[in-house]
């Protein structure tokens, strides 16, 4: 099988490229390599290399300063997500597009299903909202794997930021009424992965994440117990419970964002514990 691959240098590309079978042939790109929001440029890409199927983990999330920076989130969420998925549908390649958590406004108490509407509260959310739909209208061969939290050991996402700041000393703020599910980069990469093999193609919305819930402050907790018991020289530092209106004033996350992930558990595709997980990114990031 021939993959086209975008946003090769995130957590989830390198992952993706990690669990990739040996017999597949892939073409990894990223930003510099193919800019996904230049239609033409995509179109050749995607027409030399006639992939079997496109995997699309680009994304632009600067969730914080989103308001300020709307233009480039939709170019990049939206108009790319459209893009890629015209170019598959035109060489026949099927289309994985990666979603968040973030199209859910976050009042619900029961985690959302794929049939839940959408409704976010934030211009990042809005612009992978626009995304999906935009990618499901272009190519009826699209499965969009709406995600949370993700987590691995490479810089850039809660665990390794809350190492560094447990190695800088002091007392860390986390919020502790919201409730998410964090999701182990590989374990996606696999689902990911794996819905391509599968003897029907698993068209429209899909929900995938960590088997278990937590607040910031809980899961920060458990991530540093499991970094104690590895490495005996490591200070605990002190953690702060906040809510989360104090601690992420212009982020707008949704407070409540558990997905339902109960077809892709009929898919096959269970995550793995989360504390081997957790261990296992701990243990790699002496090396990533």
């Amino acid at each position: 099988m021939r993959i086209l691959l975008t946003g090769a240098k995130g957590q989830l590309g390198r992952a993706v490229r990690h669990r990739l079978p040996d017999d597949w042939e892939l073409i990894a790109t990223d930003s510099k390599t193919l800019d996904i929001t230049d239609r033409e440029a995509v179109a050749n890409m995607l027409e030399n290399f006639q992939p079997d199927a496109v995997v699309n983990t680009a994304a632009f999330a600067g969730t914080a300063a989103a308001a300020e920076q709307a233009s480039r989130l939709f170019a990049v969420n939206a108009e790319g997500a459209r893009n890629l998925a015209q170019a598959a549908f035109a060489v026949g390649a099927k289309f994985v597009h990666l979603s968040t958590d973030y199209v859910f406004d976050g009042k619900s108490r029961l985690p959302y299903a794929e049939t839940d509407p959408p409704n976010p509260q934030c211009v990042y959310g809005q612009s992978k909202l626009a995304g999906e739909l935009l990618a499901l209208a272009s190519e009826p061969d699209t499965v969009v794997v709406r995600t949370s939290w993700i987590y691995s050991a490479h810089d850039g996402n809660f665990v390794t930021a809350l190492l560094e700041k447990a190695a800088q000393g002091g007392a860390i703020r986390l919020a502790a009424d919201n409730a998410g599910c964090p999701t182990y980069a590989p374990d996606l990469a696999g689902t990911l992965i794996g819905l391509l093999g599968l003897p029907r193609f698993p068209q429209g919305l899909l929900h995938y994440c960590g088997g278990q819930a937590f607040s910031e402050y809980a899961f920060a907790q458990a991530v540093l117990q499991l970094e104690a018991e590895r490495n005996p020289a490591f200070k605990m530092p002190e953690l702060i419970p906040v809510s989360s209106a104090e601690l992420h004033k212009h982020r707008n996350a949704p407070l409540y964002s558990v997905l339902n992930c109960t077809k892709a558990r009929s898919l096959g595709f269970t995550p793995g514990n989360w504390q081997k997980n957790v261990a296992e990114a701990l243990a790699q990031r002496q090396t990533a």
